[in-house]
């Protein structure tokens, strides 16, 4: 897996890229087509006020333009159906599981990894940092206690919505580099909005194991 993305971020990008080479093969040929038409069909001179030959049935050409949109729409949903399940699948061991919390007006990251459990609250004023283990597949389970807020680490290219009694779960891989990360909610959801920001600080596994052993047991 590349550096610089998520495996799941990586599969939304091939999909991405497959879709405008698609459309822009479909514009190629519908602009050539408009071009055509305007070069062979324009009105000749001394043609007077004749109409050009009057086409009123062409079942060949109704079935082409009936057929073709709906093979193109049963593969793009096709392709995007496969990849999402993909995306929001989930495993049953999982290296490790995070339980987030977002409240009014900042975090509640409760981290389990072999055993083990390490507690970061935060407040408006002080963002908290949710350590991870690079290039490890984490689970996230999303609540909220009071309004609907929205866990969004832009460099991951995933994003999930945290509703009052909705249990939201996804799983992504980390990033396989080092380093820390911008989170913030991504829904408007109350006066200090603006303010509830996170960061995201992925370490080498033995690091994170250190990490791990060190703050087990207590909250930060």
């Amino acid at each position: 897996m590349p550096e610089g993305v998520t495996k799941e971020a990586g599969i939304v990008q091939t999909l991405w890229n497959g879709a405008w080479i698609a459309s822009l093969a479909v514009g190629v040929v519908v602009w050539g087509l408009i071009l055509w038409a305007c070069a062979f069909h324009r009105k000749r001179k001394n043609t007077g006020d004749a109409l050009p030959p009057q086409v009123r049935y062409n079942l060949p050409i109704e079935i082409l333009y009936t057929t073709v949109p709906i093979i193109m729409v049963a593969v793009f949903f096709y392709f995007t159906a496969r990849d999402e399940n993909i995306i929001t699948a989930v495993s049953k061991n999982p290296d490790v599981k995070v339980h987030v919390e977002g409240f009014q007006w900042s975090w509640r990251f409760t981290s389990e990894y072999g055993g083990k459990t390490v507690s970061v609250v935060g407040t408006p004023a002080k963002r908290p940092v949710l350590v991870l283990p690079q290039n490890k597949s984490v689970q996230f389970d999303l609540t909220s206690p009071d309004v609907a807020h929205s866990f969004w680490v832009p460099a991951f290219l995933f994003k999930r919505d945290v509703i009052p009694g909705v249990k939201n779960v996804f799983e992504i891989h980390t990033l396989n580099k080092q380093g820390e990360f911008a989170g913030r909610c991504a829904e408007l959801c109350g006066v200090d909005h603006s303010r509830m920001l996170f960061t995201v600080k992925l370490v080498p596994q033995a690091e994170y194991d250190q990490y791990v052993n060190s703050q087990a047991g207590s909250a930060q």
